[in-house]
């Protein structure tokens, strides 16, 4: 995997972070992406720690304008782009009956809208260049069951779920791969999970519905996507990777 290169986005922390190091540590380069440079530069010295070349780019995918400059800041730091993880979005805990319309658009907008418009920029390229190329997307298995309080969210993921599948027909021809990875509950480093995850009684229920009994982590997610990124994962396309210990199969 010498000399190939992947854009990661949301890679602050947790499951960005963790795929743009687990493609280090394969052979990538990365650029990786945050709302704000500065927040980028823990994952950026942890790649040149284990001997990877990463350029951070701040991006807002709510802004078309910057989402065309971080592909191309992308293309002139590392010459190409093989493969995209878009892994950024934001999240909402809400009763469906207290959303607002702009709490709808603030998360629709940027799950939904700002995932479409950089992978189409993406493949646009690829296609123009006669290149292939992989995408994966990090979805959730809120996407696939229903959960309270997370309607938006939720609704969201479903739509990055199907954006996967029809993508995956469309640009097949153009040799582009279009797949998904949707974990189940993790432990990450979002503040609201990171403080649920000290209450034993909150964790005890959460683990008694999963059959496994455990939480995926996020080395793990990031394991997941590189082989979707591999040659060992060339035939498969338009494919959700649930990674939920079970949850969605009980």
């Amino acid at each position: 995997m010498a000399n190939r290169t992947a854009l990661v986005t949301g890679a602050s922390y947790g499951v960005g972070a963790a795929c743009a190091l687990a493609l280090a540590r394969a052979g990538y380069d990365v650029a990786v992406t945050a709302t704000r440079l500065a927040n980028l530069q823990r994952t950026l010295e942890a790649t040149a720690a284990i001997g990877g070349r990463a350029v951070g780019l701040a991006l807002d995918l709510r802004d078309e304008g910057g989402i065309k400059c971080v592909v191309a800041d992308a293309l002139d730091a590392l010459g190409r782009i093989d493969v995209l993880v878009n892994n950024a979005g934001v999240n909402l805990r809400r009763n469906a009956v207290d959303v607002s319309r702009d709490e709808w658009r603030s998360v629709m907008d940027v799950n939904v809208g700002g995932t479409f418009f950089l992978t189409q920029r993406v493949a646009r390229r690829w296609i123009e260049h006669k290149q292939p190329g992989c995408i994966v997307n990090i979805a959730s298995t809120h996407g696939l069951i229903g959960a309270p309080e997370r309607s938006i969210y939720g609704i969201s993921k479903a739509a990055i779920v199907h954006m996967t599948r029809m993508l995956a027909i469309e640009w097949a021809a153009h040799g582009i791969r279009v797949n998904a990875v949707a974990p189940g509950r993790m432990q990450t480093e979002s503040p609201s999970r990171a403080e649920k995850g000290t209450d034993p009684a909150y964790m005890a229920a959460v683990l008694a519905r999963i059959p496994l009994h455990r939480l995926a982590t996020a080395e793990e997610v990031a394991a997941a996507v590189c082989w979707l990124a591999s040659a060992q994962a060339a035939s498969v396309t338009g494919h959700t990777l649930v990674m939920d210990g079970g949850l969605t199969a009980a």
